[in-house]
């Protein structure tokens, strides 16, 4: 059979061939007349004809792979965050422009077409997003790798509010189906679980140990294509649904027990029902523990299926095969490497391992204690006996090295050791990803120091030569191309259209700071976007926001350490020194929150009802309508973000300095040409130093300043309370319920957490230094030309940190994989 080449691609992009695909698909897809298609029904044709397009690039893309025998990456992640997936494609392909005029002419708003598209409910918040962002980045470099995940039937949560509460509602986003993915049943794996393990030698006295009486589920693989940038490269990310081994017990079934019959069924259909089972039960635990299983096994055995076909002897699969782990939620992927190497191909325990680490590569994404997963022994017996057998033996014979170097030091040993011994014990998995890959990196300059001095500083002591960094960056197809169109164009207008694709093009734009009239575009630009944005807080909030304010986001998980406590206790300030002390502030300002907090975080969820009952009282208040405004937009997602983050005007990313790893909300921010608020944390470290410090508001302490308070104990913030009169007028006006009449007592335990000397995020040591800067954001708000010129340039200076820069150092310094472009 002749092979794919691009020379024989049958679909075209024109436009009579796609609008003929469309009528096509709507008859012979969906079976409708073509004069009684809906919005929905055009969505779907257009996605089903643009798939049709993909898909050859796809199969083209994989020869190009196959015939040159490409060393792939591959990027195990337990969430992806990709968004919509048509505009997005489109824009990638270059085909949007064109699409939205075609259906212009039919009759149809593009923008509505699309919007029957849903968000898939793959991941959460930062990780995932960062994860799709790499795979857009990848495909735009032709770079052969792919994304592996979990086809979650469910997503974490719908977020709706009631009464200012947040509730969790059912994510169903496959209720309308998915065009754009292709199923692959015959690719379809067997997956064991549970059983246990049968010790035997055989006769030339080898240990056999042998897995018996193992469970076992399918996962089936479904693939959602990935196009780069002008379309020549078609990656993708390959997700797998659990499906039982058989459909149901008959002989169970013909005795009448029907639910029964099935009940293997549903079980096993579980797996991969839903994002994030909640851990409060055991049963959460061991399923979550089952996903993260799942995903690594799925992806290892379609890997080594693949290597197979081209390759026989496994010493040379790190040659062709990068794993990269996407924190340490795949860190099951050692033990499981080492079991097929070990149990299934009879490899040597010392090759294997050589073979598992070179092939192995390990990305940290967070210093939080209650992320660096561990595992209860006694579970992972249970659903993998043989697993934790690995896991003792790897342990063994890391400890035996460890112990050779520091014989004498019994607490590093302990520290390193796989295993945490006090208390329940359990096994590290962010030790076991260190030990069993031969690349560990940060994602900011800050974390990965910090990841080799406070999280990891025994391993890098031992082997330094691991650690590394590799700042995050993002997209900015997705993230100016395609979500700031009105930006878009105009940088294009003026600097050519190599910035989609080479991001340090837009330093060009600097010279254009002092030209008034592409200050007075890049305003308009601006205020196009916060119009759509105040449209929708009007239409779904019901709160009337003035374009001309200052929009004041504040977008991301809610979570303490993000301190958007600190940024609604400012709110409270500012209000309080309006109403009661007749300070009007220097502009108007509008300040916009967005984040889901996770179901069982009450602190955060108590937080989101704070920042509703402030605003309630705010909004109502005649004393300071239309100077301050507050707004919670639920159900922060892909597509919210992209109305979100092209309105803002001051980006907040104040985090205690020391917590956030890096972040990428604030790259999406400033690439869009707002200004940020922050701290010294994360990447907002190298960002200050791209955009320049009098272009960046910086306050609060430093990380080495947060550290020794805390450590040293040293941190009173009652005696802070106790000498600010600001300090004592915000708390004070909590404990008198001043937003919470009806609800006496409701926000006293944030006055109590804040006083507490423990209060580990430092809110109030923050707290002045903070007020502070947002005058000074204020005052040069008023100030037009002082401001967008500070905003052109943050635009302009964000060069480093689009993910192709990312995807480059990764492939060069870690993965070892080359470009191979299209090119015929």
């Amino acid at each position: 059979m002749a092979k794919c080449k691009s020379s024989l691609l049958k679909k075209k992009n024109d436009r009579e061939s796609l609008s003929t695909d469309i009528c096509d698909h709507i008859v012979f897809s969906l079976s409708k007349d073509i004069e009684k298609a809906t919005e929905r029904d055009m969505g779907m044709a257009l996605a089903l004809s643009l798939r049709d397009r993909l898909v050859e690039r796809m199969l083209m893309t994989r020869d190009r792979y196959r015939e040159t025998k490409a060393k792939r990456m591959y990027y195990f992640s337990i969430e992806y965050l990709l968004g919509r997936c048509l505009g997005n494609s489109l824009c990638n392909m270059e085909m949007l422009s064109e699409c939205e005029d075609m259906f212009k002419d039919l009759g149809y708003d593009l923008d509505e077409v699309r919007e029957s598209e849903r968000d898939p409910a793959l991941g959460n918040g930062g990780l995932g997003r960062l994860a799709a962002c790499f795979l857009d980045s990848l495909a735009t470099l032709d770079m052969p790798g792919c994304g592996y995940g979990i086809h979650y039937e469910y997503g974490l949560f719908r977020q709706a509010i009631q009464d200012g509460y947040q509730k969790e509602l059912a994510d169903y986003w496959m209720a309308n189906g998915m065009p754009l993915e292709v199923a692959r049943p015959d690719q379809a794996v067997i997956i064991p679980l549970y059983g246990r393990v049968e010790n035997s030698i055989l006769p030339s006295g080898e240990y056999l140990p042998m897995w018996m009486d193992w469970e076992d589920i399918i996962g089936v693989p479904y693939d959602i294509p990935i196009v780069g940038y002008g379309g020549k490269t078609v990656n993708y990310l390959r997700l797998f649904a659990a499906r039982a081994s058989q459909n149901f017990d008959m002989d169970i079934f013909n005795h009448g027990d029907y639910i029964r019959a099935v009940q293997r069924k549903i079980e096993s259909e579980m797996v991969t029902k839903v994002l994030y089972p909640s851990e409060s039960v055991s049963f959460g635990k061991e399923l979550r523990l089952v996903q993260e299983y799942f995903l690594v096994a799925c992806g290892l055995r379609d890997i080594t299926r693949r290597f197979s076909a081209q390759n026989k002897n496994f010493e040379e699969f790190p040659d062709y095969v990068a794993i990269q782990l996407n924190d340490t939620h795949p860190a099951l992927t050692i033990v499981e490497l080492m079991r097929f190497l070990v149990d299934e191909k009879r490899i040597e325990w010392g090759k294997a391992w050589k073979i598992t680490q070179a092939t192995c590569a390990y990305t940290n994404h967070t210093l939080l204690p209650e992320a660096l997963e561990c595992w209860p022994v006694d579970l992972l017996e249970k659903v993998l006996p043989r697993h934790l057998q690995l896991i003792y033996e790897i342990n063994s014979r890391f400890l035996d090295g460890v112990k050779k170097k520091y014989s004498d030091d019994i607490e590093k040993i302990k520290r390193m050791s796989l295993f945490d011994e006090c208390g329940k014990k359990k096994v590290r998995m962010a030790n076991l990803a260190v030990i069993g890959s031969h690349s560990v990196n940060g994602v900011s300059v800050l974390h990965s120091e910090l990841v080799k001095r406070r999280l990891f500083p025994d391993f890098c002591e031992m082997n330094p030569e691991k650690f590394n960094n590799k700042t995050n960056g993002v997209t900015p197809r997705r993230w100016l191309l395609k979500s700031n169109r009105p930006l878009a164009k105009l940088l294009t207008d003026c600097v050519g259209d190599k910035w989609i694709t080479d991001l340090s093009e837009l330093k060009k734009i600097e010279k254009y700071t002092t030209d008034s009239k592409f200050r007075e575009k890049f305003i308009a630009a601006k205020r196009e976007n916060k119009i759509i944005l105040s449209n929708f807080i009007r239409s779904t909030l019901d709160i009337n926001v003035s374009p001309d304010s200052l929009f004041d986001i504040h977008a991301k998980r809610i979570h303490e350490y993000k301190r958007q406590l600190l940024n609604i206790l400012h709110i409270i300030h500012m209000y309080l020194e309006m109403v009661d002390h007749g300070r009007e502030p220097l502009c108007a300002r509008t300040f916009i929150f967005a984040g889901k907090a996770a179901p069982g975080y009450w602190e955060a969820k108590q937080i989101i009802k704070l920042i509703h009952s402030v605003g309630g009282v705010i909004n109502n208040d005649k004393r300071v309508k239309g100077l301050i405004n507050v707004a919670f937009t639920p159900d922060y997602r892909v597509s919210l973000a992209e109305k979100i983050i092209p309105a803002c005007d001051l980006s907040e990313q104040i985090s205690t300095a020391g917590t956030e790893a890096s972040g990428t909300g604030n790259m999406k921010f400033a690439i869009n040409g707002a200004l940020t608020i922050g701290t010294l944390d994360g990447a907002n470290i190298e960002m200050r130093e791209e955009v320049g410090v009098d272009n960046f508001y910086l306050f609060g302490l430093r990380q080495d300043e947060v550290e020794n308070l805390l450590t040293t104990r040293s941190y009173h913030p009652r005696a802070i309370y106790e000498g600010s009169a600001e300090v004592r007028e915000v708390l004070d006006s909590l404990l008198a319920n001043r937003f919470s009449p009806n609800d006496p007592g409701l926000f006293d335990w944030i006055v109590d957490k804040l006083l507490t000397d423990n209060e580990q995020y430092l809110h109030l040591a923050d707290f002045a230094k903070y007020i502070e800067v947002q005058k000074t954001v204020g005052l040069e708000y008023t100030d037009p030309v002082l401001w967008n010129k500070k905003a052109i340039l943050n635009t302009a200076r964000m060069g480093k940190f689009s993910t192709d820069r990312t995807m480059r150092e990764y492939a060069e310094d870690i993965w070892n994989i080359k470009a191979l472009k299209n090119l015929e």
